[in-house]
């Protein structure tokens, strides 16, 4: 059987629940899926945006400690996550902007 995502450096096993709601059941289907797109996906699932687990789930693809990320780096990974975070208030048809914010937010659920 092939390794959980948790199975991926930096990762536990509150990442297979979060990548496993997408269906992303394996860290070859993460690895496959890249970084944004794999975490894009598990948004779209209901899963919360939480910035440190974005850059931690980067760095162990990378075969590195989550707390290696720092300066310029990590600001170019602020700016990729809130790209992330975007593209998923773009799904939010029908719904106010509040709203959209208070679903980013994990407070409402999806529509």
């Amino acid at each position: 059987m092939a390794d959980k995502p948790s199975g991926i450096r930096n990762l536990g096993p509150a990442s297979d629940i979060f990548y496993g709601r997408a269906g992303i059941e394996t860290a070859d289907q993460l690895r496959d899926l890249g970084p944004d797109e794999a975490y894009f996906q598990s948004l779209q699932a209901g899963g919360k945006p939480h910035f440190i687990g974005y850059y931690a789930m980067v760095m162990g693809l990378q075969g590195r400690p989550w707390n290696d990320c720092q300066g310029a780096e990590k600001k170019d990974l602020q700016k990729r996550f809130d790209t992330i975070k975007a593209r998923l208030s773009g799904k939010e048809k029908g719904r106010s902007k509040i709203e959209a914010a208070l679903n980013m937010l994990g407070v409402i659920k999806k529509a």
